[in-house]
């Protein structure tokens, strides 16, 4: 099982801490698709007793990120191609009025940030970093852009879906041999952004979104071949 702890430091319940933690290890895949949820192991290795990790896998299932299989018991559920398209649709949406209008309001000091955003992101993928790692330079790339539009309800939208973006994020990193498109990607957003070209900028921020989806579903495609084939 992946290293991840209780962050007691929080002002929350201990129930709210252990859902938390399990959400927050689902969705940056240090709990695996198809992983069992035990709740004596999970409970010994978060110092808690069964009673928070059964009510936070029993919330984990209301959100979809668990399922319950009979004489089975809980495991993470599986990313579903029909969850991947509907969140996607949104994010693209979402990240392509945030382009439009980051390429309006953008500062001169923000443009920097981006900058050095899309350096650091070539660094990490050149430094063979971890997926998480990586994952995190790509979200800290975009940030820039969501506060460049300057528009504080689309901010929070975006926020909202934020932990399920990085579920499949993370999914589309894995496949190493797409790192060096991303960054490609990055590079020509960036210049589009700087040369204020709206409809540049959108077009190619909707390619970006768009082959995270051409990858992550030819990527579950396989794994579904794979595991009807055991």
């Amino acid at each position: 099982m992946s290293d991840f702890t209780v962050n007691m430091n929080e002002y929350l319940p201990l129930r709210d801490l252990v859902f938390n933690t399990l959400r927050q290890a689902i969705l940056k895949g240090e709990l695996k698709p198809g992983e069992r949820l035990m709740e004596i192991q999970l409970a010994e290795k978060l110092g808690v007793s069964r009673t928070p990790i059964r009510e936070a896998i029993r919330k984990l299932e209301l959100e979809g990120l668990v399922i319950m299989i009979p004489r089975r018991g809980a495991e993470v559920a599986r990313i579903s191609q029909r969850s991947l398209q509907d969140v996607l649709e949104v994010r693209g949406a979402l990240e392509e009025l945030a382009t439009d209008l980051a390429c309006q309001r953008i500062t001169d000091e923000e443009l920097q940030k981006l900058q050095d955003a899309e350096n650091h992101f070539k660094e990490v993928v050149a430094a063979g970093a971890s997926e998480m790692e990586i994952a995190e330079a790509d979200e800290a790339y975009h940030d820039i852009i969501y506060a460049a539009s300057g528009n504080t309800k689309l901010v929070q939208m975006i926020n909202n879906l934020r932990e399920q973006m990085y579920r499949y994020r993370l999914e589309y990193i894995k496949d190493e041999a797409k790192r060096g498109t991303l960054i490609d990607e990055h590079e020509r957003i960036l210049e589009a952004i700087k040369l204020r070209d709206i409809i540049r900028a959108k077009a190619l921020m909707k390619e970006h979104i768009d082959n995270q989806e051409i990858t992550v579903t030819k990527n579950l495609e396989e794994e579904e071949e794979r595991n009807a084939k055991r």
